[in-house]
């Protein structure tokens, strides 16, 4: 087990390349079952998540090579077994991810809840429900069982915007007999990444970026190369972190059309950034101070499915939020227990009214001091490091593995940017 040690109040300064989408890699690593060819995967941070999606591969009877540190090829000629390792799945809440391709490639899968963040209630109903339409039979005592003889097309309307069940979805609907139609599909840039990696290896997919696709079932896929695109998760939490350190940061392949609603939610907090190609420019001496509402009203940051503000940076902007002249309400609309963290933001000195379990009144900005913290999850735990990388003093964060889960070799990234941060033995 590791600790962060860090001493705030260092601006940060420099260059840094943004990582691949964690949540584009984990349903693009699942869907390399769907093919017996060898499918290379490139541009994949190098993080725990990560790390435990490619076990699970190998379990289920991949051949899994690291050609190059952020590179993998991989290749299942035979499935071994249908079930999911239980010390595994309890690892990642992104190993529902193999129902699709598992339930379209040998017809069945057994697999125990899936793990992950606590950050409120996760349902599987939409995973389920659409799975259920293309044809799987669904058994749940303990273990989940999948079953189907035969896929085939269907019009699913999904009853919420889910991520992954709308990837589920997709991986399944691939090689099932037939035509699907999937409405109230989850349209995020990993979704996109996803239809674009299986089209690539001869699958039809149409009105990607879209909240309606339209699916036709191939009899086989085909191997391919594909690159993973920017985690624009990361690029707002360093855009973040430059603004309240007043440091100067350059973000190399930041892919800024995914953070045009993020500009727009940070514009509220005097945040402002350049963009040159795919690189994004943000400046010191940024005056950090909220943007009324016509009329003087507080504004509101909130999250949305996408192409709104992701949920993913709630935690960020609160975070942001402590360091901004003005008072902002944030509001979380998805989990119910994603802003608990921020008793430990009152207690480094932050002025924040916890209203509700979804919204949160910030009133700043505020001299945070350093504190012992204790990560919760993978957002909250980088918004704790940018909380302390931003107050006076020293602080120490516990449960470092739930950062690292997200966020790349986050110590000497942010150590080379000129923060004081050291990962030590927590023995």
């Amino acid at each position: 087990m590791y600790k962060y040690i860090i001493e705030g109040s260092f601006p940060i300064k420099g260059r840094i390349k943004s990582s691949g989408n964690k949540n584009a890699a984990l349903p693009c690593l699942a869907a390399t079952l769907l093919t017996d060819e060898e499918v290379v995967l490139k541009n994949l941070p190098d993080i725990e998540d990560v790390r435990v999606m490619v076990d699970i591969l190998k379990d289920l009877g991949s051949s899994v090579k690291k050609s190059g540190k952020h590179e993998y090829r991989i290749k299942t000629n035979n499935i071994k077994k249908e079930t999911i390792s239980p010390e595994l799945s309890q690892e990642i809440r992104a190993s529902i991810l193999f129902a699709g391709p598992l339930l379209a490639r040998v017809g069945k899968v057994v697999m125990p809840p899936p793990g992950g963040d606590v950050i409120g209630r996760r349902r599987l109903d939409t995973h389920f429900l659409a799975l259920k339409k293309l044809g799987a039979r669904i058994e749940i005592d303990g273990l989940i069982t999948l079953q189907s003889n035969k896929l085939a097309g269907a019009d699913i309307f999904l009853d919420e915007a889910s991520v992954t069940a709308t990837e589920n979805a997709i991986m399944a609907a691939v090689l099932a007999e037939g035509s699907t139609i999937i409405q109230n599909a989850a349209s995020e840039p990993h979704v996109q990444d996803l239809c674009r990696m299986l089209n690539n290896m001869g699958a039809k997919i149409s009105g990607i970026g879209a909240n309606i696709l339209k699916i036709d079932g191939v009899k086989k896929l085909k191997g391919t190369k594909f690159t993973i695109g920017a985690d624009f998760m990361e690029v707002g939490s360093l855009i973040g972190l430059a603004a309240v350190t007043r440091g100067e940061l350059e973000i190399e392949d930041a892919a800024p059309d995914n953070l045009r609603m993020t500009k727009i939610a940070f514009g509220k907090l005097g945040i402002h950034w350049e963009t040159d190609g795919q690189t994004i420019r943000i400046q010191p001496g940024q005056e950090l101070k909220v943007l009324p509402d016509i009329g003087g009203m507080i504004p509101k940051i909130d999250d949305a499915p996408w192409p709104g503000f992701p949920p993913d940076l709630i935690s960020i902007a609160l975070v942001v939020a402590t360091q901004v002249k003005g008072t902002v309400l944030v509001y979380e609309k998805m989990f119910e227990s994603r802003m608990f963290f921020v008793d430990k933001l009152i207690g480094m000195g932050a002025g924040i009214i916890l209203c509700d379990p979804h919204r949160a009144v910030v009133s700043g900005p505020s001299r945070l001091r350093g504190a012992e913290l204790v990560s919760p999850d993978v957002r909250a735990g980088m918004a704790l490091v940018i909380a302390a990388l931003c107050a006076e003093g020293r602080s120490d964060i516990h449960n470092v593995y739930q950062i690292e889960r997200g966020y790349e070799n986050l110590v000497h990234r942010l150590a080379s940017l000129g923060a004081n941060i050291k990962r030590v033995s927590e023995s």
